[in-house]
């Protein structure tokens, strides 16, 4: 229900739904992201200005952001940059704001005393301290990669930075989705660009998927611009400099490396899925590329399963795609993302495997190389 709603809407705003109650939806969606522009705007203003005060917290903080809602694939890039930094010698803290994770309750807080919501510890980088549910699927995710690095969750990431640096000795902090958050000052802004859809049709939210106007590509220090294999990269550049001639670019894709059973004690060979019929089931804001990188490697997908952007999977699910195809199919595939909003499986349903990629640069690796020597020397 919840897919076929977002899936309306982005097809109202692209305008591939035609009829009189779509374009007087379009125009109510236009009024509504004017708003949205003005208040934007008039946050900048104020930060920019010194009315809004920005905190340093003394030592390296690092934003990797998007303009844009959804589908970037930012969650890899911050575990590269995240391990890379950490193999340099540096002591790193990854601070989200735990996207639809499951927050404890505000009454029981204050009647503890908090007056403020306490940072979530996902990871003290040696150890998992909470449940993809309470953490969120992308800091779960990135607390189970990284060992060496703490991910901390909570809307108020000036705190949860304190706490990194104090209770967990943290001297480089990454902000994760970062690019909106202004009340830190930061070392480096670092925006990611999808090659196939930059900027969607131009408008800001909700009439668009521009979290912000293009013009304020100029605060970002470098680009990575995802999804560029076997795409013609040279119209973004352009589109890239109109706002910013200074920022390095960088050009990269999502390599595929192997599948892992959802459990997590299994690995198999990207020839695993070669010839199987399999079914895809992904809650995320590209399920196509995702479901084509999975026919790219020799399967036959013989059914899709999509759910809205970090849908919470239950056992219900699982078993409406086991009766629906029975013995039709070899296994399921999911995203590494989804897998973690996965239910354990049980005995006798089908094995249920994620597709792991890694960030592959293709242009820009020294640029790339250079910015993680010069943070380490810091």
């Amino acid at each position: 229900m919840a897919w076929n709603i977002e899936r309306y809407f982005l097809d109202v705003i692209n305008n591939r739904t035609p009829g009189l109650a779509a374009g007087s939806l379009r125009k109510l969606l236009f009024v509504l992201s004017k708003i949205y522009g003005f208040i934007v705007l008039l946050r900048y203003f104020f930060y920019r200005h010194g009315i809004f005060r920005r905190k340093t917290l003394g030592c390296v903080i690092i934003s990797i952001g998007n303009i844009t809602v959804g589908g970037t694939g930012k969650t890899p890039l911050v575990e590269m940059f995240a391990r890379a930094l950490s193999d340099g010698g540096r002591k790193v803290a990854v601070l989200s704001r735990g996207y639809k994770r499951k927050k404890r309750s505000r009454l029981s807080g204050l009647l503890r005393g908090e007056w403020h919501e306490p940072p979530g510890i996902v990871s003290t980088g040696e150890k998992l301290l909470m449940t993809s549910a309470d953490a969120g699927d992308e800091p779960y995710m990135l607390a189970r990669n990284l060992k060496g690095v703490s991910v901390i969750v909570g809307k108020d990431r000036v705190r949860s930075g304190g706490y990194a640096i104090e209770m967990l000795g943290a001297d480089t902090l990454i902000l994760d989705d970062g690019f909106q958050y202004l009340p830190l000052n930061r070392r480096l802004d670092i925006v990611l660009v999808d090659a196939t859809n930059p900027f969607g049709n131009g408008h800001l939210l909700p009439r668009g998927i521009l979290r912000e106007p293009r013009r304020n590509l100029k605060r970002a220090d470098i680009f990575f611009i995802t999804k560029a294999k076997e795409t013609d990269t040279a119209p973004v550049r352009e589109r890239i400099r109109a706002y910013n001639t200074r920022a390095e670019i960088v050009e990269c894709y999502y390599e595929p490396r192997y599948f892992a059973d959802v459990s997590g004690t299994q690995r198999y060979d990207l020839s695993y899925v070669q010839g199987k019929q399999v079914a895809v089931i992904s809650a995320i804001a590209d399920p196509e590329g995702f479901e084509t990188s999975i026919r790219r490697l020799g399967a036959t997908v013989r059914a899709t399963y999509r759910y809205a952007d970090h849908y919470r999977y239950t056992r219900e699910d699982i078993d409406v795609v086991i009766r629906e195809l029975g013995k039709n199919v070899d296994c399921i595939v999911t995203t590494e993302k989804d897998s973690v909003r996965f239910p354990n499986a049980f005995p006798g349903a089908l094995p249920m495997i994620y597709l792991r990629v890694d960030v592959k640069i293709i242009n820009g690796s020294r640029d790339f190389s250079d910015c993680v020597a010069r943070l380490c020397n810091f």
